[in-house]
C-alpha cells in the first residue's frame, strides 16, 4: 500500500500514514475548520469517548462484553476488575479470562463498527503528536479529563488503536504510550544517560535539567525540543529523576528530591535561603512551603544532629557544604591560627567574621582566654 507523508499546516503535525487514513486527516483538518481549532488546542476531545466504545462493544457476545467492561471499568463503577476477580465470578480461569478478553478485542476490530471510527483514532493520534509523541499514562489520561470513568474509555480506545504501543512500567520508567518507536527509544535513552550524569547531591534548575536532557538526544523535531511542556511530560516518565516541591530536579534516591523528614525540609529551606538563617525561621518556612508540622524544638535538635548542617552563629545554621568551619567560637579561631600561622587582632577577626556570624567583643574575649591561646613577642596570637 501506497504511504505518504502529510503536514497539517495548523498544527504543525507532520503525519506518514496509508491512503485510507489520509482521507480521514483530511476530513477532520481541512474540511472542517472548527474540528481543525479543537485540535489545536486539543485539552478536550471532538467526541465522546463512552458513546464510541458502546457503539464499539455492541458487536460482542454478551459475557465477552461484560468482561471487557469489567476489565476497565466502564460500567458505573469504574473500579476495574482483574483476570481472577472476573474469573470467580464466572466460574472460569483467568486464563480463559484472557482468551476471551483477547477474542474481544479481535473481534471489535474487525467489525464494520470499528472501520468507521477512524476519526476517532486519527484525533487521538493527532493528539499524542500535540503532547510529544512519547507520554506517561497517567499524564495523558488525566491531560483528556479528570473523571476516572471517562479515563477508563479512553484507556481502551488506546488499546484498540493501531497506532498506539503501551510500554509496561520498569526499573527506569512509569507505564507509558507512544505513536513511534524511534522516538521513544531516543527519549528512553536520553533520560537513563541523564540519570548516569547525576548524583545523590545534585540539585539541578528546571531550565538547566532541560538542557541537559536537550543535549542527549538528536534527530528529534526542533518543534519537541523548543516546547518546554514536552519536554517536561519525557523527564515525568523516569522513576529515577525527579522534582522537589521547589521545582528543582535531581535523583528521586536523593532526601533533597523525596523529602522524607524535618531534616531534608531543613535542607531544603536552608538552601533556599541561600545564606545562614535562624532556627525558628527555618521551622516557620518548612510549614509554609511544605504545609508541615515543624516545632521549633525538634527542628533545633535536628538541625544540631544533621552533618549537613553548621551553627554559624547564635541559633544561625548554615550548610555545611558552603564552607563554613565546625565548632564554636574558640574552635574557629583555633582553626585559623593552625592553618595561617600567628596573627594580629584584626587579622583573627575578620577571618573568624567570614565563618561565624557573631559580634567582634566575642572573638576578643575568646581570644584573651590563656589556656587556649598565647600572644608573642610580635604582639601576634598563637595557640597556646
Amino acid at each position: 500500500m501506497k504511504h505518504f507523508d502529510f503536514v497539517d499546516k495548523q498544527t504543525g503535525l507532520t503525519y506518514t500514514h496509508d491512503n485510507d487514513k489520509k482521507e480521514v486527516l483530511k476530513y477532520i483538518i481541512k474540511q472542517q475548520p472548527l474540528y481543525r481549532l479543537k485540535i489545536k488546542n486539543m485539552n478536550t476531545l471532538t467526541f465522546n469517548p463512552k458513546q464510541v466504545t458502546k457503539k464499539l462493544l455492541a458487536v460482542l457476545p454478551d459475557r465477552a462484553r461484560d468482561v471487557i467492561v469489567s476489565r476497565y471499568g466502564l460500567g458505573k463503577d469504574p473500579h476495574k476488575m482483574t483476570l481472577e476477580a472476573i474469573g470467580k465470578k464466572y466460574g472460569i480461569t483467568r486464563e480463559r479470562v484472557r482468551q476471551i478478553e483477547n477474542y474481544a478485542t479481535h473481534s471489535i476490530k474487525r467489525a464494520e463498527s470499528y472501520a468507521k471510527e477512524k476519526a476517532v483514532f486519527a484525533e487521538l493520534e493527532a493528539l499524542f503528536h500535540k503532547l510529544g509523541g512519547v507520554i506517561g499514562e497517567e499524564d495523558l489520561l488525566h491531560h483528556i479529563s479528570k473523571e476516572k470513568s471517562v479515563q477508563n474509555h479512553i484507556h481502551l480506545l488506546l488499546v484498540l488503536g493501531d497506532s498506539f504501543k503501551r510500554e509496561k512500567e520498569d526499573d527506569y520508567f512509569k507505564h507509558r504510550w507512544h505513536v513511534s518507536d524511534a522516538l521513544a527509544n531516543q527519549v528512553h535513552e536520553a533520560l537513563k544517560k541523564l540519570y548516569k550524569n547525576l548524583s545523590d547531591k545534585d540539585l539541578v534548575s528546571e531550565l538547566d535539567i532541560i538542557a541537559a536532557f536537550l543535549g542527549h538526544v538528536e534527530d528529534i523535531s526542533d518543534d519537541y525540543k523548543s516546547n518546554h511542556d514536552v519536554i517536561r511530560r519525557w523527564l515525568s516518565l523516569s522513576k529515577t529523576i525527579g522534582k522537589n516541591p521547589l521545582g528543582e530536579w535531581g535523583l528521586t534516591s536523593s532526601p533533597n528530591i523525596r523529602a522524607k523528614g524535618m531534616r531534608d525540609y531543613a535542607f531544603l529551606v536552608i538552601r533556599k535561603h541561600g545564606s545562614p538563617i535562624h532556627f525558628r525561621e527555618v521551622a516557620k518556612s518548612i510549614e509554609k512551603l511544605f504545609g508541615r508540622k515543624a516545632h521549633v524544638a525538634t527542628t533545633h535538635n535536628e538541625l544540631i544532629k544533621d552533618p549537613r548542617f553548621g551553627l554559624v552563629g547564635r541559633g544561625l545554621y548554615a550548610l555545611a557544604e558552603w564552607g563554613y568551619m565546625s565548632g564554636v567560637v574558640k574552635d574557629v579561631i583555633r582553626k585559623i591560627l593552625e592553618s595561617n600561622g600567628p596573627l594580629n587582632r584584626e587579622q583573627i577577626i575578620d577571618k573568624v567574621l567570614k565563618e561565624r556570624y557573631v559580634k567582634e567583643n566575642t572573638i576578643i574575649v575568646n581570644l584573651q582566654n590563656p589556656k587556649h591561646f598565647k600572644k608573642t613577642k610580635e604582639g601576634l596570637y598563637a595557640v597556646a
